[in-house]
């Protein structure tokens, strides 16, 4: 191959490694949109914190059964899990999710929707360090101050729209310990997105925290099964835009992303919420908040990976 063969093929491989971490970043900013919402969702449910989050996954696993059944003739990419190590990889990753749900739906009935997404947003310290410990990602000097900008601009909107306080604690700490498990799923998956589709992450995901969740619900005696036609379609609402639509776009948007830059990403939450709640009830925002979020976005697009090197 002649040196200008081998620069065209240069450029095309970077031209599609450049548009794919594109595609990506819009499927997980568009996917934080989607579980931005999930509080709300869970606020307006008539079903107890845990049993609401039981029907997240449950109503969510056929359409994700029926997702992988189509794929798996028609992708070659990715293998099957087979083995016990694959399955126990995939069950660990699905059990820190079912944790971090049930924590998620029970510290939204102790302390309010702001309170609880912002709180959560401590996860990037635990992933970029998970990430620095345990997959052997750098944190440079650009990641670090994009970190530090989006973590001050959560801290600003906190300070306007969260209450901390004894009221609260109970709620507070369930969100902590929540976003802990949220950090551990998504080192996780990070590391299965390279051997397995997002189909088959997001099917098993499913399957196995819905199993769990129903059996934290039947053991803490909750019921289970709404009475409305109201609370059918918050429950299907939150399993269509929040679990299949959100957690779906941003399982397929890792791949391409580091783990550390996706969790500074998933950081503009706080902000889809604020707006979300501008436009559902009412709630403007300050002047502070619009600050606030403006820096969280300047945060990302500090903290977003550098353009993949031409390599000839």
């Amino acid at each position: 191959m002649s040196s200008t063969q081998q620069l065209a093929a240069g450029v095309g491989r970077f031209g599609v490694q450049l548009g794919a971490q594109r595609l990506a970043l819009i499927a997980l900013l568009l996917g934080a949109f989607g579980t931005s919402l999930s509080g709300i969702f869970v606020k307006l449910s008539e079903l107890p914190p845990t049993a609401t989050g039981f029907y997240r996954l449950f109503l969510s696993a056929p359409l994700l059964w029926l997702w992988l059944r189509w794929e798996r003739p028609r992708s070659k990419a990715f293998a099957a899990p087979s083995g016990w190590r694959d399955y126990l990889e995939l069950s660990l990753a699905a059990s820190c999710y079912g944790i971090n749900t049930a924590l998620w739906c029970w510290c939204m009935k102790f302390t309010s929707v702001a309170n609880g997404q912002l709180i959560v947003s401590v996860s990037p310290v635990c992933v970029a360090l998970g990430a620095f410990l345990f997959l052997g990602e750098r944190m440079g000097a650009r990641f670090i101050a994009g970190l530090a900008l989006t973590l001050l601009g959560v801290a600003l909107l906190m300070g306007q729209s969260s209450t901390l306080g004894t009221a609260h604690l109970l709620g507070d700490l369930l969100a902590v310990s929540g976003a802990f498990f949220w950090s551990l799923y998504l080192i996780a998956i990070q590391r299965l997105r390279r051997r397995f589709s997002t189909a088959t992450i997001m099917t098993w995901t499913a399957v196995v925290s819905a199993v769990l969740l129903l059996a934290g619900s039947a053991a803490a005696g909750e019921r289970i099964i709404p009475t409305t036609r109201e609370g059918w379609l918050v429950v299907i609402g939150l399993a269509l835009v929040s679990q299949v639509a959100g957690q779906g776009l941003i399982t397929y948007g890792i791949r391409q992303l580091p783990v550390s830059f996706t969790a500074v990403a998933l950081l503009i939450q706080p902000f889809y919420a604020a707006l979300t709640a501008w436009l559902v009830i009412g709630e403007a925002p300050t002047l502070m908040q619009l600050i606030g979020g403006s820096i969280i976005l300047a945060g990302i697009v500090l903290a977003r990976p550098g353009r993949p090197r031409l390599n000839a």
